[in-house]
């Protein structure tokens, strides 16, 4: 299948970033990709998601943990979520169907998540060349974004198009060649999951979203 809509734009936009996709620490080439499906339950379905799961340094630990993602901590949980967040409205079931089944991601009580980047492993502040993101259920075109940062300058803001209409998903993706990507900041929607609050496909006035999975190009050293 071609994953209701994007899987042609996924794939063209991972041989942008480049073909390997690494799964150990210690690469300056290549991709890395997240998606949230081995997670283990403990971290499912509460606001309990670590803002390093995907940057564990420990020497001894799990190299599927050393992809050198971090989120900043905006006074925002992160819930990682294996049941279309029904737990926080079932309305949701028929909106926020995951894209790699089947979990997805959002902050918990925020439409505003802000990523940085490490050296795969390691403490080392990091940039990428190149960040893509499925989004899930776009309905408003001006509601769902990418702003891309080098250090404190931004590199732009960037629209998630509207769902593609075979499914539920958006695909975003932006390679900058002549810059770093240092931090991203992802608005999802134009309200946070909330009991009460609907999608504006099921009755609400709000565009809910949520996101999976992410593409990156390999974090490289920022000193």
């Amino acid at each position: 299948g071609d994953e209701a809509g994007i899987g042609a734009q996924v794939d063209q936009f991972r041989a942008l970033l480049g073909n390997q996709l690494n799964t150990t620490p210690g690469q300056t080439t290549g991709r890395r990709e997240v998606n949230w499906d081995g997670v283990p339950s403990n971290l499912t379905n509460n606001n309990n998601f670590p803002l390093d799961f995907f940057n564990l340094t420990d020497p001894a630990g799990a190299n599927g943990r050393k992809r050198g993602l971090v989120y900043l901590d905006k006074g925002s949980p992160f819930r990682l979520d294996s049941s279309s967040f029904t737990e926080i409205d079932a309305t949701y079931a028929d909106e926020l169907i995951a894209f790699s089944k089947k979990k997805s991601i959002i902050a918990a009580n925020s439409n505003i998540s802000e990523i940085v980047f490490k050296v795969a492993g390691t403490n080392t502040d990091a940039f990428v060349k190149g960040f893509g993101i499925v989004f899930i259920d776009v309905d408003d075109a001006n509601s769902t974004s990418l702003e891309f940062f080098n250090g404190a300058k931004s590199l732009g803001v960037f629209k998630a198009p509207v769902r593609n209409q075979a499914g539920s998903f958006s695909f975003l993706g932006v390679q900058f060649p002549a810059e770093k990507i240092t931090r991203v900041k992802i608005t999802a929607g134009s309200a946070a999951l909330a009991a009460g609050i609907k999608d504006i496909t099921d009755g609400g006035n709000k565009d809910i979203v949520s996101y999976d999975d992410l593409f990156y190009s390999e974090p490289q050293s920022n000193n």
